[in-house]
C-alpha cells in the first residue's frame, strides 16, 4: 500500500483526467462494497472515466472514539488489493487525523473535483462526509449542482439479518460465526503474518504449528479449533488452526497457530495466510497431554474433511 497522504496533497496533484469517485473506509470490501463497486466501475467503462476509490487509514472510528484493539477485517494492503480486483483504477489513502476530520464536506468536495477530476460522486444512502457528518446526501447534491459532479446514491446491501456492514462481520467472527461473517464478506475471513518461533510444543507432541505474527489490529475468530486454508505462496495446503491463549499449557498470549496437514517444512520467517473455512470446537482445557494429542489427531481429520477441496 502507498503512505496514507494528506486532502491537500491529493488535490495539489496534476489531474489524470475526469474520474468516478466513491469515498469510504471499504473495511472488508464486503458484498454491500462489492455492490456499489461493481456500479461504479460499469459506468466508469462506459464512460471513458477513471474508476477511483478515496479511502481512509487510520479507521475514523478508532480516532474520534479513541478506540484500541482488534477492529481492522482487513489489513491496509490487502484492502487495496481487494478494491483494485473489483476493477478500480486508482486507490488513494488519505491519513485519517484531526486536521481532516474538521474539513468541511465544500472543502472536501471542491479538493477532490481538482485533484482527481471527479465528475461523478458514488455512495450509499446513509453515507456523510466532512465535519461533524454535514456533508448527507441531501448536502452533497446541492455541492455537486455547484460544482458541476453529479452524486449517485445506492441502494443498502441486506441479508437475511439486515443491512451488510463491517460492524455486523466483526460480530460475527468474534462470535466465531463463520457462515455468518461470509455472507457478508461473500467469501472466508482471511489473516496472514510472518511465521515466527513459538515454544515448540505442537512439534513435541507429533502435531507441529506454524506460530503466526497476526497484525494486533485485525480481528480474527473467537478463541477455538478451526477447519482451515493456508497459502504458503501460490501454495495452498489444508490445516487445523488454533485460536487462543493454550490453556492447556496455561499461555496467555493470544496466538494463531495452523497445523499443517501433510507438510514437514521449516518455514520460519516466511508469510503464511490462513483462511478459516469452519469452527470445529471451543479451545479448552484438558485433562491430560495424552488426551490433548487425541483430540488434536481428530481436528486434524476434521479439518481434512471440512477444508474445501484443494484440486
Amino acid at each position: 500500500m502507498s503512505a496514507a497522504t494528506s486532502l491537500a496533497d491529493l488535490s495539489s496533484r496534476p489531474s489524470r483526467g475526469p474520474s468516478l469517485v466513491t469515498i469510504g473506509v471499504f473495511d472488508g470490501v464486503h458484498l454491500g462494497h462489492q455492490r456499489l463497486l461493481e456500479g461504479l466501475v460499469r459506468r466508469a467503462r462506459q464512460s471513458g472515466l477513471r474508476a477511483v476509490v478515496v479511502t481512509f487509514y487510520p479507521h475514523p472510528v478508532l480516532v474520534l472514539q479513541g478506540l484500541h484493539g482488534r477492529y481492522y477485517l482487513t489489513r491496509p494492503r490487502e484492502k487495496e488489493t481487494l478494491l483494485r480486483e473489483q476493477g478500480i483504477d486508482e486507490v488513494h489513502t488519505l491519513a485519517f487525523d484531526d486536521a481532516l476530520r474538521r474539513v468541511s464536506a465544500e472543502d472536501f468536495c471542491r479538493q477532490l473535483r481538482q485533484g482527481l477530476g471527479m465528475r461523478e460522486l458514488s455512495v450509499g444512502q446513509d453515507f456523510a462526509l466532512g465535519h461533524r457528518r454535514e456533508g448527507n446526501v441531501r448536502r452533497l447534491r446541492e455541492l455537486g449542482r455547484q460544482m458541476d459532479f453529479e452524486v449517485q446514491v445506492n441502494d443498502l446491501v441486506r441479508d437475511g439479518g439486515g443491512k451488510i456492514g463491517s460492524t455486523a462481520i466483526r460480530k460475527a467472527l468474534e462470535a466465531g460465526d463463520l457462515p455468518g461473517a461470509r455472507r457478508g464478506l461473500g467469501r472466508s475471513h482471511v489473516v496472514a503474518g510472518e511465521v515466527v518461533r513459538g515454544a515448540g510444543r505442537g512439534r513435541q507432541m507429533g502435531f507441529p504449528t506454524a506460530n503466526i505474527a497476526v497484525w494486533e489490529q485485525q480481528v480474527i475468530p473467537a478463541n477455538g479449533v478451526y477447519a482451515s486454508q493456508v497459502w504458503l505462496g501460490e501454495t495452498r495446503f489444508r490445516a487445523a488452526t488454533n485460536v487462543g491463549r493454550r490453556p492447556h499449557f496455561d499461555g496467555e498470549a493470544l496466538t494463531v497457530e495452523p497445523h499443517i496437514l501433510d507438510f514437514d517444512r521449516d518455514i520460519y520467517g516466511q508469510w503464511l495466510r490462513v483462511s478459516f473455512e469452519a469452527r470445529l470446537r471451543d479451545e479448552r482445557k484438558f485433562d491430560s497431554l495424552d488426551a490433548l494429542v487425541m483430540q488434536i489427531a481428530a481436528d486434524a481429520e476434521a479439518s481434512r474433511e471440512l477444508s474445501g477441496n484443494l484440486d
